[in-house]
Order: structure tokens, then sequence, then C-alpha cells
């Protein structure tokens, strides 16, 4: 039935086609331009060539409505019209003979299967779109902490400060709190804590008043300021990375609203996303002493804190959430399922997805830069951090000129994807970075499988380098990773940056792997029939969230894939999973 009314459908535009080009024949149309015309173009005998249309004419449209894929098709009909027109000129008005009703037929047939699949293309994205829409309002993010306090927060005295919570290359982070609520005032004194200051030595006797301790739910980063200056313009206009993830307000403050103003093509603000952290406040102070500073970083204190020390007096500092710990430090003391380890993986695929949306590459992944929370029931959720390294230009978006060898390719060079290892400066050199994240993804997904990092070197064991490893050197992940799984992971560490798939169709690969089994079955999987699924989905998910399960990880991430349905993304993640399965 399908193929019947197409065949009618094809038909009626066939004689369209035909009654046009039999009244006033016209030039050829070959890719989206006019050509000369010729015998070859099917130009009868008595035409003038003078009559083509000249370079500045716009190519006459054929009332189709094709879309530019099918440039190819219209050069094609525009062909087969003239030879028809050809034959049913030079014939009596009686008909064609059977030779041009089978032409006439075939052209017809293949105009409305084209037609038909056209029309189920469109359906397909409209439906994505209206589903994407629903699901972005229903995805919003949960209010942080400060939220309440709106012109509070921008300065360091304002704040409970507690232990240390770790630190790294260029900065020192610490549990925090606001000190504003009376009842963290009388707790605070009790156990030492000043506004702006670290706890002093609790004493042995004094530890079992730990559950009287006021909770952290914020942290504090303090950024080492050894070349940035003491003033506010200076420390922002230099440290501007790890400005990129922060909102709105927390630009707005004391010092933020005077000394960082995002001009035309400068540093870009990254949108909320739920698996990328984001900075409720930022402010520069007075360096203070914090507990261990002494210790840990002596040589970045300034010399009125240490004599020896290198600081300049005032630095940046960033306010987020509190995470629980590391993704590094998580893998330490858990095994998590294999299932449960490509939830683990897509949540990054689906954060990376969002900064490559956006224009940025954060350049530094590595499983000290990802935080996680678990939820209720035990499941880790995963937040990229650390902006320091990333890129996040407007004026070159992930394409970096690589002029010299003096241009900043990121940090972390085990994890530098091939494309950015690999590169040599020279004019018109260009290092692209949209697939760069995706890669070091692959990469990570070794660590929360279960194995060792193949390009991290652990003492004597041979380990790969980005720089010059074959893919037949990877090392095969347990069987007991789901089998599409493993194929993703081969897929993002390809060498050839063309041929890896990109954050966004990898995220939608694993979304199908974990929840289309059914509709990836079908052999033959059309768009309205993956457009039913999507709507199941759809349904099912806004049921889970409005009930008790609207905390669970798997329900979050349902939400973010219905909240970013693209349709030709999520297509080629289809074509490219079932092409796996049938290779197995």
């Amino acid at each position: 039935m399908a193929v019947r009314q197409a065949l009618g459908r094809g038909l009626q535009l066939g004689r369209a086609l035909l009654l046009r080009f039999t009244a006033k024949p016209g030039p050829t149309y070959g890719w989206g331009r006019p050509e000369r015309p010729g015998p070859a173009a099917g130009w009868g005998r008595g035409e003038r060539p003078g009559q083509a249309a000249g370079p500045g004419a716009e190519p006459r449209s054929l009332g189709l409505g094709l879309p530019g894929r099918y440039r190819f098709f219209r050069q094609s009909v525009a062909g087969l019209a003239a030879r028809l027109q050809r034959q049913f000129v030079g014939r009596p008005r009686g008909g064609a003979g059977p030779c041009g009703r089978a032409v006439f037929l075939a052209f017809g047939l293949g105009l409305g299967l084209i037609e038909e699949k056209q029309a189920e293309g469109r359906r397909a994205a409209s439906a994505c779109e209206e589903i994407q829409a629903v699901f972005t309002q229903k995805n919003k993010l949960l209010p942080d902490p400060l939220d309440a306090r709106r012109w509070q927060g921008f300065r360091l005295e304002e704040y409970l400060i507690g232990k240390s919570i770790g630190k790294g290359c260029s900065a020192a982070v610490y549990e925090a709190t606001m000190s504003v609520l009376p009842q963290n005032q009388q707790v605070a004194g009790s156990i030492g804590l000043h506004p702006g200051r670290g706890p002093e030595i609790i004493p042995r006797g004094e530890e079992e008043q730990a559950p009287l301790a006021p909770a952290f739910p914020l942290a504090i980063k303090m950024m080492w300021n050894i070349s940035a200056g003491s003033s506010s313009e200076a420390i922002f206009s230099t440290m501007s990375q790890e400005l990129v993830p922060a909102s709105r307000v927390a630009l707005a403050g004391e010092y933020g609203a005077v000394t960082h103003r995002r001009s035309k093509g400068g540093p870009k603000q990254l949108a909320a996303h739920p698996n990328v952290i984001r900075v409720f406040r930022a402010f520069t102070s007075s360096v203070p002493l914090l507990p261990g500073a002494l210790l840990d970083y002596p040589d970045v204190l300034p010399p009125r804190l240490h004599p020896e020390g290198l600081g300049h007096g005032r630095t940046l500092f960033l306010v987020m959430k509190n995470y629980s710990c590391t993704l590094r430090q998580y893998l330490r003391g858990n095994s998590p399922s294999p299932r449960l380890a490509t939830v683990m993986t897509l949540q990054l695929l689906e954060g990376v997805a969002h900064l490559v949306q956006q224009g940025v590459a954060h350049r530094d992944l590595k499983s000290d830069n990802v935080l996680v929370e678990p939820d209720a029931d035990g499941c880790p959720w995963l937040v990229i951090t650390d902006f320091g390294c990333c890129l996040a230009d407007e004026r070159v978006g992930l394409q970096l000129p690589f002029t010299s060898w003096y241009v900043d390719r990121g940090g972390n060079g085990c994890l530098m994807a091939p494309e950015v290892s690999t590169a040599c400066p020279g004019p018109r050199a260009v290092i692209d970075y949209s697939k760069a994240d995706a890669w070091a993804v692959g990469a990570l997904a070794y660590e929360i499988f279960g194995l060792p990092n193949p390009f991290y070197g652990q003492g004597s064991r041979a380990h790969l380098e980005s720089r010059s490893y074959q893919e037949a050197q990877l090392p095969a992940l347990p069987e007991s990773v789901p089998p599409e799984a493993r194929q993703l992971v081969r897929s993002l560490l390809q060498r050839d940056a063309s041929k890896r798939p990109s954050a966004r169709v990898a995220a939608d690969l694993l979304h199908l792997s974990l929840w289309g089994e059914r509709t990836l079955a079908l052999k033959d999987l059309k768009p309205d029939e993956m457009i039913g699924w999507l709507l199941q989905q759809s349904a099912a998910t806004l049921l889970a969230n409005r009930l008790a399960e609207k905390n669970c990880v798997e329900t979050k991430m349902k939400m973010l894939f219905l909240a970013n349905l693209e349709y030709e993304a999520l297509s080629q993640a289809a074509l490219l999973l079932c092409s796996w399965r049938a290779a197995l």
C-alpha cells in the first residue's frame, strides 16, 4: 500500500515535471548552479546556446522542495526529463511506446519513494525537536546553596573554612560553609573555626564532638598567584580560564562587576550542565594562612606569610559545591559493575558533548579532574571540573592556530589526543580540538572498567604513547563489558580523528545500547519506529521523574538524553550501533 501511494504521488510529480519541461526547456542543474546547455544536457536541435543563464542568474527551481543533498538527483532528473521531452515531442499525442512508459514509470516511482523518505525524516526531526523542548524545561538544574543569598558570598570573611580537600599544580581546595547563620557561628567557635580561616588543631579529647561540627556543602578553591600581580583586574584577566564555568551571578560581585567585563572575542561563558562543575562565586581577596599551607605549598605563599614565598598578596577564590571525592579516589575503593561503568562513561561523554556544543575544549581530562557524588543508592554522579587549561576563546572556537611551539596545547600530555600530540607548528597549522576530549574519555574508560589506563606509565610496565601507539596495541576490555561499550572505546581511541565518533554520537550510542534493546533488534529500523520508541521513553521518564526515582542516576541520564535529542546524531548512532551488532 505504501509503495502504491508513493507511486501515485511520484506519477503526479512526474507528469507536472514533464509538462514543465515540455512547455519550455531550461538549463540543466549540476550541483546547485546552471551549466552551459549542450547536446549532453538534452537540448533540442533548434535551441540556441546563447539562451543559457549567465553566472549571476539564479537557477530555475524544479518545484520539488528537495534538500541540498539531492543536488545530484536534481541533475539526473533534469537529464531524464529532457530525454522524455525528446521522446514525447517526436511522437503523436496518442502516448509513448513501451520503452517510454517504462522510463516514465521508473521516474515516477523514484520520485515517490524519495518524497516518502523525506517525509519520514521531516517527521522524525520535528518530533525530536518537540521532545527536546519539553525535556529542556524539565531538566533544569537544582538551585545552588547560595541562590538565597544573591548579593552575599563575595568576601572571604563570609565563609567558615574547614579542612583541606586537595591540591593540584595551581590551587588548593578547602571545604567551606557560609558563616551567616547563628548556629554555624556558635558551633564554629566551639571547634576553633573563624571566618576566612581554617580550624585550629583540635585536642584529642574534643574529637568526639565531631557530630556537632557544621556541614560543609561548599568548597573554596584558592588559586596560587605567582605572576598575575596583585590587582583584581589583572588576576581576573590572567586566570580567566578558571571562570569559564562560572555563573552570571558569580561574576556580579564586588570585584566581578568591575573587573571582569567580557569583551567581544574574549573567554566564553559556559552554560550550565549537570555533568559540568558550576562556580557559584568568584572574587579576589588577600591570601590567608590556611591549614597545611606551610607544609603543602609554602613556596607560593606571599612573603608576609612565608619569608621564602614567591606569591602575591591577593589571589582568586572560587566557590563551588563540595563533592564527595574525585573519580580516582572513587575507583580506588569501588569496583562498579559493567553496566554502572557504562553509565559513568556515558556521563563523561554527555559532559564533553556539552563542552563541544558550547565551543569549549577542556584539554586536561583525567580522573583527578572528575568529581563524584553518589546518590541515595550509591550510584555515582560525575562532574567535570578544573578548567584552568581549557580552550574557550570566541575568536578561534575549537580550531587553535598552531603557529609556534610556544602555543599552549593543554595539560596532561599522557592523555593528549594524537592529532594534538603529533601536531607540528607552521604559518597555517591548526589543531582541531572537536574530538580531542572524546579521545581522553576513551582512555579514562579503561580506569572506569577496572583496568589500568594504557597511556599511563606504571613503573616498569609498558605503556602506550598517544604520539606513536597503534590501535592493535590497545588492550582488550573484559568480556563482561557490554560489546557495544568495548567497540565504542576502541572507536574513541582511533588515531584518525575523522573516523572517531563525536562525543554527541558516542553518547547517543550508549543511550541506545542501554535502553533501546527492543527497538534496535529490528533489522530494518525506520524513522517512525525510532520516534515511537522515543515517545515511549519520554512518557516513562516523565513518570519516573515524578516518583521517588527522580534522584536515580539512570533517570537523570534519560532526562539528559531526551533534552539533547538531535535527529542527525541519533541516526548516526543507530546506524553505527546496528553495524557493530551485525558484525558480531
